[in-house]
């Protein structure tokens, strides 16, 4: 059996496109809608949006026996409003694991309860080494010294305030993405790449008319980076769920930018084992170059499923990211080999 083409230009199209859709957790109704809009237009699959916000795709199989699921997260790393300083600026709480640092000058969108978005910049409160000197270099990055300048003439609380801004509106980072000798550079490519394979994996099956050897249900999460799952948020019977989530790339690990990789065990414990022999098989079946990785501070939507109480076998794959939770990277070659895997595994 040949697999179906994966085009690469729709698979980064419709990944720009979600990327630039900010979606900080709690906040991820435009990404939701996004991603819904694409899958109802392939034909035979049908979408239902979940209570608490996430959704549900069903693709028929040529067996209904033993369904399975897949599942990828449209939610990222964000902030929200904590308060506002009384020179106007605003101190915020992150959403996910943020680390300070790693978002320190970068642009941001403030969304207001109007649903006005207001443009701002996060800084530590000692940026300028004319007024502050060697305490720019020595201030610690964390949220008690982080700020938002908000691109507004504002230099009072009360002036914030009338902008329509107050505490807990949310906070999006700006994602920067670059398309550039086939790399894709960007924030929250975890976990908007695999959402993006997951998507092109069922045009290419719905294009060539072909069905999943089972049925099969897509969960798309929007609660991931909080560590939520939700047993109700799938059918009763499923017969094992794959996550698809970004392989940690870095000293240490066996993945890189350039494949895709399934992890055997992460830190809430091992992988199924013989689901993840499958997909090493089915690897190797249609010559997919992959690695094999295990990730020390790291947990899926997949291992949620076992904690939360689910007891089918659970699988990890997903491209290679650099940089993970910072400004991210990975390589068109890992997003087409992550679909190509899919679309093995869909098919057999």
């Amino acid at each position: 059996m040949q697999l179906p083409q994966v085009d690469d230009g729709l698979l980064t199209k419709f990944l720009v496109d979600l990327l630039k859709t900010p979606s900080p957790t709690g906040f991820t109704d435009e990404a939701i809608a996004l991603i819904d809009r694409v899958f109802r237009n392939l034909p035979g699959v049908t979408t239902h949006k979940l209570p608490k916000g996430g959704l549900l795709v069903t693709l028929p199989g040529e067996q209904d026996a033993a369904p399975r699921a897949l599942t990828a997260h449209a939610d990222t790393l964000g902030a929200m409003v904590k308060a506002i300083k009384p020179n106007g600026k605003l101190l915020l709480t992150a959403i996910g694991g943020v680390v300070w640092n790693t978002v320190e000058g970068e642009g941001c969108i403030i969304f207001n309860r109007k649903g006005k978005r207001i443009r701002g910049s996060i800084m530590i409160n000692t940026a300028s080494i004319h007024v502050f000197g060697n305490r720019l270099g020595e201030t610690k990055r964390d949220q008690d010294n982080m700020e938002v300048r908000l691109d507004e003439r504002v230099t009072t609380a009360d002036q914030t305030a009338d902008l329509g801004i107050s505490v807990g509106d949310f906070v999006a980072f700006d994602p920067r993405v670059e398309l550039t000798n086939g790399f894709v550079r960007s924030r929250h490519l975890d976990d908007k790449a695999c959402v993006a394979c997951l998507v092109e994996a069922v045009r290419s099956l719905t294009s060539a008319n072909l069905k999943p050897v089972q049925t099969t249900y897509i969960y798309v999460n929007n609660y991931e980076e909080m560590g939520h799952f939700a047993l109700t948020d799938f059918p009763v019977r499923i017969s094992e769920l794959l996550a698809v989530d970004m392989a940690a790339v870095g000293e240490g690990q066996t993945s890189d930018e350039y494949h895709a990789t399934i992890c055997v065990k992460d830190s809430s414990g091992p992988y199924h084992h013989g689901m993840s022999q499958r997909l090493r098989d089915l690897g190797d079946l249609f010559n997919i170059p992959y690695h094999v990785d295990i990730y020390p501070t790291y947990s899926s939507d997949a291992s949620a499923y076992w904690r939360a109480g689910g007891n089918m076998p659970i699988a990890l794959i997903g491209p290679g990211v650099d940089a993970s939770h910072n400004y991210e990277r990975t390589h068109t070659d890992a997003l087409v080999d992550t679909t190509r895997w899919l679309l093995a595994y869909l098919l057999n």
